[in-house]
């Protein structure tokens, strides 16, 4: 309602500013990894709505150029201009940040999520979620049940 009555604009910064975490442990962000991706072109948003449906799939350059209808080395710089990152940088992310959700929610198993989001084993998602979020899976998932 907000982007239809003031702008994309106005409501993304609303939207940035509304999402809180459950509960965040220290060093947490407050806005979502899911929210700080604002290309400027349709092909840097279908390479980013491309790996947001195939996070469980390899995603190179490669993959998400071909999505983009753009070479590797023209998408990777045109990437980087508009979200201010690198694509692997962004899939990670978006990994983390669908991982976090679904622990969270607590309905599947930690191997279950890792796989469903594209890290290779729970090891790899554990040490993403502590460089990202202070805490492992299991730490996040015992937070959203309120079991400190």
């Amino acid at each position: 309602m907000v982007e239809k009555d003031a702008g994309k604009e106005l409501a993304r910064s609303i939207a940035r500013d509304l999402v809180l975490y459950h509960r965040r442990a220290g060093g947490q962000t407050q806005h979502s990894a899911l929210l700080e991706l604002e290309p400027k072109s349709d092909r840097i948003q279908s390479a980013l709505d491309y790996a947001r449906r195939n996070l469980h799939t390899p995603l190179t350059v490669e993959r998400l150029a071909e999505a983009a209808r753009l070479s590797p080395r023209q998408f990777h710089r045109a990437f980087q201009e508009e979200t201010g990152q690198s694509p692997a940088k962004a899939v990670e992310n978006l990994r983390i940040e669908t991982a976090r959700l679904m622990v969270e929610d607590g309905r599947h198993p930690l191997a279950t999520i890792a796989r469903e989001v594209g890290f290779s084993d729970c090891d790899r998602m554990r040490r993403a979620f502590i460089r990202r979020f202070g805490q492992s899976p299991r730490g996040i998932r015992r937070d959203a049940r309120g079991l400190t």
